[in-house]
C-alpha cells in the first residue's frame, strides 16, 4: 500500500473514529431477523401496496425479500429519461430472484445544463438536501428490506446515498443508466461557444452544434460531475463491477440493470446466509471513501466531489477534508486524459479497458485498499474484470493486461502527470480549490493580477460586452456561496474569461461558488472558504486589489492585515437571487446549508445529541 495512501486513511479513521462508531451501533440497532414489514400492526401492513389476489399472499409470505425502488426518472433530463422502463425490469428479476418488489418513490433530478445562468441554477445544490430527504421518505415505511437507488447526475447520486445511509442496515445498489453515445467533439462544441459570444455564428448554428453534441438519452459523454459519481461509485463497490459506463438504452445495460435487481435481492432475501452481511453502512467505509477520493483525483474528476464526496462521508459517520484531498493528491498520480482533461470522451474511456483496467492498475500499485466490502462481494479485485454476455447470460470475464488506448487511459509507470488534477489553495483569502488537470498544457498557474469585482454572473457579461474586460486581470465573483444564493455553477463565465485570455491577457478567477473545474484555460480559485456571507475574505476585497493565485497551493490577497480588518465587510442586495422561480421557499434550507468544506449540506449541522 502506498504510505501516503495508507496515512491519510488512518488518520481519517481516528478523525472519524467517535461518529463513525455511533453511526455502526445505529446500524446494528436497526438490523432485524424477519422481513422488515411483519414487524407492522395488522392493519399498517394491510395498507401496504393494493393488497388482493396473489398481492396479498406476497406481502404475507413469512420469508420473501421486499425490494424498493428510489427513482429519479423524468423525460426532461436526458440522463434519467432510460430510468422510466428501469422498474418493470426490476420486477421481473427479483420476482425471478424469489422477492418482491414495489415502487418506494422518486426524487427531482435537475440538469444543470439547462438551468446554467438561469434562476433555476440556485437551487441546484440545495436539490441534493432534497433528494436525501425524499429518499428518507421514500423509506420510512419500513416495509423493504433492501433498495435499488436509480439516479446519475451532479446532485442526485450523492443525494440518494446521503438519504440511503439513513438506512445503512439494508443493503443497496445503485443503478446507473449510462451516458450516450459520442456526439460532437468537446472542443468543437466548446469553440463554437466562444465564436457565438463573439458574434461569429447564428443562435440557429450554436443550436446545431448543441444539438449534436447531446443528442439522446444518457449522460453527457465529458467528464464532468455526472461520470465521476459513476467511477466514484463503481470504485467504492456501490454498483456492480462494470456498470458505469455502458451506453444507455442498450441490451448489456438492461442486464446490468436486471443483474443488480437480482444481487439486491439475494443480500436481503433467504438466501442472504450464503453472503456477508452487506448492508449499504458497511460498504460506504472508510477505506472505500478514500478509494473514492484516490479514483477521483487518478481520473481528474469533478472538484464538485470535494463537496459530495465530504457530505457522503459524513451521511456514513466519516469525517473527510480538503487536507485529505491535497495530500492524496500529491502522491496519485493522473492516469486518464478525457475532456476537459483530454481529446476523448467517457466513452473513450470505456473503450481503453475502462474501470476495469484503471481499477486494476492502481490496485497493483498499492493506491487502493482491496480488503473493502463491496456489493459483489468482499475484496475490490472483483472489479478488475468486466462484464460480457454469454449465451444470453451476464457473466464477468477478465480484461486485456493494459489500455488498449494509452491516449485515454495510461499506466502509473506513464502517467500523464504525477501528481492528481486537484490541489487545495490556502491563504489570507481562505481556503480554495483549483483544478490543475483542467488546465491546458502549458497554462501558468502562477497568476497575480489586479482584482475585478463582481456580485453576479451577468455583471461579467456585462463589463464584457462593455469592452471593460481586456487587460489583466482576476475576477472575483463573491456572494455565490452556499447561504448567499445556494452556490449555483458559474459555467457562463468559463467562455468569457476564455475569450480575454485568447486576447493575450493574464486571467484568473477567485469565486466562492461552485464551478466543476473544465474551464480547459482558465486557473480558477472555486469553493472559497468562508464564503462572502459568512465573513470571508473575499468580501473585503477592492477593485485593483492585487491577488496572487498558484497552483503550487497558494491564495493571496496583498493587502496587509491591518487594512484587510479596517475594511467593512459588503454585502449587496441578495433578494433578487433569493425570490422568483420558487427560490424563497428554500430559505430556511438555504441558511442552514454548512461550508463548501464541511459538504455544503443542511442535514448534518444538527449536533449529534439532537
Amino acid at each position: 500500500m502506498n504510505s501516503v495512501v495508507r496515512q491519510v486513511t488512518e488518520r481519517i479513521i481516528r478523525r472519524s473514529e467517535e461518529h463513525r462508531s455511533g453511526y455502526l451501533q445505529r446500524l446494528e440497532e436497526a438490523r432485524s431477523d424477519i422481513p422488515f414489514r411483519h414487524h407492522l400492526p395488522c392493519s399498517n401492513l394491510a395498507h401496504v401496496a393494493s393488497c388482493s389476489g396473489s398481492a396479498c399472499t406476497i406481502i404475507r409470505d413469512e420469508r420473501m425479500a421486499n425490494i424498493g425502488i428510489i427513482s429519479s426518472y423524468n423525460d426532461l433530463v436526458s440522463a434519467h429519461k432510460p430510468y422510466g422502463r428501469y422498474p418493470d425490469l426490476i420486477k421481473e428479476a427479483v420476482s425471478d430472484a424469489g422477492g418482491i418488489c414495489q415502487f418506494g418513490g422518486g426524487v427531482p433530478a435537475m440538469c444543470d445544463g439547462v438551468t446554467q445562468g438561469e434562476p433555476g441554477m440556485d437551487l441546484s445544490l440545495i436539490s441534493r438536501d432534497v433528494i436525501a430527504m425524499a429518499t428518507v421518505i421514500g423509506l420510512s415505511h419500513n416495509v423493504f428490506d433492501g433498495a435499488l437507488l436509480l439516479g446519475v447526475c451532479d446532485k442526485i447520486m450523492p443525494g440518494l446515498l446521503m438519504g440511503g445511509l439513513q438506512f445503512g442496515h439494508l443493503p443497496m445498489l445503485l443503478v446507473p443508466a449510462g451516458p450516450m453515445v459520442s456526439g460532437i467533439a468537446n472542443k468543437d462544441k466548446a469553440r463554437a461557444r466562444e465564436r457565438f459570444v463573439q458574434g461569429e455564428i447564428s443562435r440557429a448554428q450554436m443550436l446545431e452544434f448543441e444539438t449534436h453534441a447531446y443528442h439522446s438519452p444518457g449522460t453527457c459523454t465529458f467528464y464532468g460531475t455526472a461520470n465521476s459519481n459513476q467511477l466514484m461509485a463503481e470504485i467504492m463497490g456501490l454498483h456492480l463491477p462494470g456498470a458505469s459506463f455502458v451506453n444507455a438504452e442498450t441490451r448489456m445495460r438492461d442486464l446490468l440493470t436486471m443483474a443488480a435487481a437480482r444481487r439486491v435481492t439475494t443480500l436481503a432475501g433467504p438466501a442472504a446466509g450464503d453472503a456477508p452481511y452487506s448492508p449499504i453502512g458497511h460498504v460506504v467505509s472508510e477505506k472505500s471513501v478514500v478509494n473514492g477520493m484516490v479514483g477521483l483525483l487518478a481520473s481528474g474528476g469533478s472538484t464538485n466531489e470535494t463537496m459530495h464526496l465530504v457530505a457522503i462521508a459524513r451521511a456514513a459517520g466519516i469525517r473527510i477534508n480538503w487536507d485529505d484531498f491535497s495530500e492524496l493528491s500529491d502522491a496519485v498520480p493522473l492516469i486518464v486524459n478525457i475532456y476537459p482533461n483530454g481529446a476523448g470522451d467517457i466513452n473513450s474511456f470505456q473503450r481503453a479497458g475502462g474501470m476495469a483496467v484503471f481499477i486494476r492498475e492502481l490496485l497493483a500499485n498499492g493506491y487502493l485498499h482491496e480488503d473493502v466490502l463491496t456489493v459483489a462481494g468482499p475484496g475490490l479485485g472483483r472489479y478488475t474484470r468486466m462484464p460480457e454476455e454469454r449465451d444470453g447470460t451476464l457473466v464477468w470475464e477478465q480484461v486485456p493486461e493494459g489500455s488498449t488506448d494509452p491516449a485515454a487511459l495510461t499506466t502509473v509507470a506513464h502517467p500523464f502527470a504525477p501528481t492528481g488534477g486537484i490541489r487545495l489553495l490556502t491563504g489570507n483569502l481562505g481556503r480554495a480549490i483549483i483544478k490543475v488537470s483542467a488546465l491546458a498544457r502549458g497554462v501558468n498557474t502562477e497568476v497575480t493580477a489586479p482584482a475585478m469585482i463582481f456580485h453576479t454572473q451577468d455583471e461579467l457579461a456585462a463589463a464584457f460586452e462593455a469592452g471593460e474586460m481586456n487587460r489583466d486581470l482576476i475576477a472575483v465573483v463573491r456572494f455565490q456561496g452556499p447561504r448567499a444564493n445556494g452556490m449555483p455553477e458559474l459555467h457562463k463565465l468559463i467562455t468569457y474569461l476564455s475569450i480575454i485570455m485568447d486576447r493575450g491577457f493574464t486571467v484568473g478567477l477567485v469565486t466562492d461558488g461552485r464551478l466543476s473545474g473544465a474551464s480547459g484555460k482558465v486557473p480558477f480559485a472555486i469553493h472559497l472558504t468562508p464564503e462572502a456571507l459568512a465573513g470571508g475574505m473575499i468580501a473585503r476585497i477592492r477593485n485593483g486589489d492585487l491577488i496572487t493565485m498558484s497552483g503550487s497551493g497558494v491564495l493571496q490577497l496583498h493587502v496587509s492585515d491591518e487594512e484587510l480588518e479596517a475594511r467593512p465587510l459588503e454585502r449587496p442586495d441578495l433578494k433578487t437571487a433569493r425570490s422568483g422561480l420558487g427560490r424563497q421557499i428554500f430559505s430556511s434550507l438555504r441558511k442552514n446549508l454548512a461550508g463548501a468544506e464541511e459538504g455544503a449540506s443542511s442535514i448534518f449541522t444538527y449536533s449529534e445529541e439532537d
